[in-house]
């Protein structure tokens, strides 16, 4: 049986654009959006989860759900690459996917198909409608580059990323407002 890739939520940023931490906000029936992105995660085929949260963690930690690991970027500030180290460093296992938090459209469905025959030496990103999105594979042996670089997208670029589409399934947007 091969295991199970864990997931990753980057929830760290303080939500400038938006006007607040987005690890703090909840879907209109009252959902936490940290809580929709483990789930969504689990559902999509992931073992283990690792929210990773940085602004106002010691509020925003109360709306992750307890199966989930949580974990604190210190220097969340440095942006998204930092939360991304965090994570990958609590990571264990030979794949991760990794999501945003405010991404509440996102689907279990897409989590499958982008994650769907990972690897140590898989990277795979969603696309909807062309545009590169969310979530995002990484294997193992890729971790070392990735996290040495400001911009993981670029890095993964380099590595040859390969693209799945996944427009049917929705989801792709993120939300700044």
């Amino acid at each position: 049986m091969r295991e199970r890739p864990v997931g990753i939520v980057l929830a760290a940023g303080e939500g400038r654009r938006y006007g607040m931490p987005k690890a703090l906000v909840r879907d209109p029936d009252g959902v936490p959006w940290c809580r929709r992105a483990v789930d969504v995660l689990v559902e999509g085929g992931c073992g283990d989860v690792v929210v990773v949260l940085g602004a106002l963690a010691e509020t925003a930690v109360h709306l992750v759900p307890p199966r989930a690991e949580v974990v604190l970027a210190r220097d969340w500030a440095q942006g998204p690459a930092a939360s991304l180290r965090a994570g990958l460093g609590a990571a264990r296992g030979d794949v991760a996917v990794v999501t945003l938090v405010d991404l509440p459209g996102l689907t279990a469905a897409s989590v499958a198909r982008v994650a769907q025959g990972a690897h140590d030496g898989t990277v795979v990103r969603a696309t909807y409608d062309g545009r590169p999105g969310h979530p995002v594979v990484i294997g193992r042996r890729h971790w070392p580059v990735v996290t040495r670089c400001e911009r993981p997208g670029e890095a993964m670029a380099d590595l040859g990323v390969t693209e799945v589409d996944c427009t049917d399934l929705g989801g792709g947007d993120d939300v700044d407002r």
